[in-house]
């Protein structure tokens, strides 16, 4: 099923402020909400596709690539957004609600039971270079990359203690990560909630850090990602890979990581959008009488005819031949230009038999009769 346009999902206009998608965000998230509708798939389903469309629209970086290549510019699938989960999720509401999980107060229930009030780190975002040939940015490739980044900890399995001993739930807050104070004012009592100033939001209390870790949860480690590079991407274009960035401390919520794309220049072919450029240097005897050549290809070697009497600076169309749009079937064509050679230096009797063939009337510049200049050429062809 394709993925609805994120503009639609939150009911604005394309050129809505931020302002404007954050407060129609906030509404579809109260109105989706899971602990407002338990059971409901659909609600379900909404609340996550409402997500997903404030976390790309609110990014002006992500919003921008959205506006130009669709759900294919922020993924490196090719398909979709960011594939987002509930922990992604409940960490946009610091930005939405000011801190914190709204729905506990307005709904009397957590975010899942798993999490509460309980504040959740998330891991930094990574960014690397993949470097890509014409032929796979042709087709689209997979590429497997090995990313140094950190990881979980293996001694204390994340946790940052020593031992299961270690640590334990916190008695400020019961391992909610928030305490609640009820205040009296003239309208009645009204109930505030804030991060355990004990745990500092963790809900759990180490007594003995991890020697392997020192306490952090994390260390450096590699891992082999495999990444799919959809057809058509272009240089300085950034891909999103959801949750294969830096891992978090205890168990957060891992960031992401941004694959930037670098072209490997070819060795005799240009790129000009999703056209192909290649320059043709023929003789202009064989200008002049005609003939065939082979001529490379993204796909490989491919065989034009020059017709008799071809000018320098004439464009010949190879349809197809050149590359595919981002998230379309579109691809655009080959252009050979073709550029007549004319040597530096002769020998004596190609010197001899040039001076005779300059004075006959076909060798010498006809303007009046000439085909179109090279301009008016580059003009049509785009008309």
């Amino acid at each position: 099923m394709s993925k609805r346009d994120y503009y639609d999902v939150l009911g604005v206009t394309r050129t809505a402020e931020v302002t404007e998608i954050k407060t129609s965000y906030r509404k579809l998230a109260i109105k989706y909400h899971p602990d407002k509708n338990p059971g409901d798939k659909e609600a379900e389903d909404k609340f996550k596709e409402a997500a997903e469309a404030y976390e790309v629209l609110s990014n002006p970086e992500k919003r921008r690539r959205y506006d130009q290549f669709g759900h294919a510019g922020n993924s490196a699938s090719g398909y979709g957004g960011g594939g987002m989960n509930m922990d992604d999720i409940f960490s946009q509401f610091g930005d939405i609600f000011g801190g914190g999980n709204p729905f506990e107060s307005f709904f009397g229930g957590g975010g899942g039971g798993t999490r509460g009030g309980r504040r959740v780190q998330r891991g930094t975002n990574l960014r690397i270079k993949v470097k890509l040939t014409l032929e796979e940015i042709a087709k689209g490739v997979e590429k497997k990359v090995k990313v140094n980044k950190q990881v979980k900890c293996n001694t204390c399995d994340g946790t940052g203690a020593k031992d299961k001993n270690s640590y334990h739930t916190c008695n400020t807050c019961g391992g909610s990560g928030s305490v609640r104070r009820v205040t009296n004012t003239i309208l009645g009592q009204m109930q505030t909630t804030s991060t355990c100033p004990t745990c500092n939001g963790e809900g759990v209390e180490i007594t003995a850090k991890c020697t392997s870790c020192k306490g952090e949860g994390l260390v450096r480690g590699e891992e082999t990602i495999s990444i799919n590079i959809p057809a058509g991407v272009s240089e300085g274009m950034q891909l999103s890979m959801s949750g294969k960035g830096n891992a978090a401390p205890r168990g957060g919520i891992p960031g992401d990581l941004i694959i930037l794309v670098e072209e490997v220049p070819h060795e005799t072919l240009k790129r000009d959008g999703i056209n192909v450029i290649y320059d043709l240097y023929i003789n202009f005897a064989d200008a002049a009488l005609g003939t065939s050549v082979e001529i490379p290809t993204i796909d490989g070697k491919a065989k034009i005819k020059i017709e008799p009497g071809t000018q320098g600076g004439k464009i010949l169309r190879l349809k197809g031949k050149g590359l595919p749009e981002v998230n379309s079937y579109h691809k655009g064509d080959q252009l050979v230009y073709v550029n007549v050679w004319t040597p530096k230096t002769v020998s004596k009797e190609e010197k001899e038999l040039l001076e005779k063939l300059k004075n006959s009337a076909n060798f010498k510049p006809q303007p009046g009769k000439s085909e179109k200049s090279f301009f008016e050429r580059i003009k049509e062809y785009f008309e």
